[in-house]
């Protein structure tokens, strides 16, 4: 009997490790695909010095930065183009 407890033993202890791979491996994926997520695509943008002056001022009443800001800007802008094509 203690010969079939051993046996069932390493069984589970092996059903055991590969659960904890597999557990793993989508924690990796789960943080790799966060990552990708999170990455932001830098850009060059001259602007005039009029504009940044509103656009910091506007920031800053929004408690936003000025990245902040012209992402919010541009993302509102994307939303309302989208919202008139029916998109």
């Amino acid at each position: 009997m203690d010969i079939n407890i051993e046996k069932r033993e390493n069984e589970l202890e092996e059903r055991l490790s590969r659960i904890k791979a597999k557990e793993e491996e989508i924690l990796r994926r789960e943080s790799n695909l966060k990552k990708s997520e999170a990455a932001k695509k830098q850009i060059v943008l001259r602007l005039a010095p009029s504009l940044w002056n509103d656009v910091a001022e506007w920031a800053e009443s929004d408690f936003r930065s000025i990245n902040g800001q012209i992402e919010f800007i541009l993302s509102e802008a994307v939303k309302k183009r989208k919202g008139k094509n029916g998109e």
